[in-house]
């Protein structure tokens, strides 16, 4: 696995289809990785869905209601940044106010430049590149840190 930064954090979105290995970006987006790194840590995505898949575009997570409308119980302050909305791409997902963003996170399944500078991209997919395409609507995840920096 290829790393932009060896000392990044990287994590592993475990699925029935596959594992995911991310690497995170706190150097644009240091908030954002710090409250997925807090999350993961206390267990909050283990057992949570996909609850929205779009081929051709994103698959999303990290609704503790499993619809679309759960959070952590708090909303993160945007971190828009340079990052592109690649295929592979992780960002958080966020309602209409940019300050919105919670727990909610999407990977891209192909280029979206229409969202750059719209959503806080935080992260990238570095090893798995074929499972976002599998995942599925109801697929369960579990989320486990690989390395992280911030203990």
């Amino acid at each position: 696995m290829t790393l932009e930064k060896p000392t990044n954090p990287v994590i592993c979105i475990s699925t029935e289809k596959g594992n995911m290995y991310l690497e995170l970006f706190p150097d644009v987006a240091p908030e954002h990785v710090k409250s997925m790194l807090a999350l993961i840590k206390k267990g909050f995505y283990d057992g949570l869905i996909f609850h929205r898949v779009v081929p051709g575009f994103v698959i999303q997570g990290g609704c503790p209601k499993g619809t679309g409308t759960g959070d952590a119980g708090y909303k993160l302050k945007a971190e828009f940044n340079s990052r592109k909305h690649l295929k592979g791409t992780l960002a958080m997902a966020r309602a209409g106010h940019p300050d919105s963003a919670g727990s909610q996170f999407y990977i891209c399944l192909d280029e979206i430049p229409h969202l750059d500078g719209q959503y806080t991209v935080f992260g990238q997919l570095r090893l798995g590149h074929d499972v976002p395409e599998n995942v599925t609507q109801g697929d369960k995840m579990k989320i486990t840190i690989i390395r992280d920096i911030l203990n």
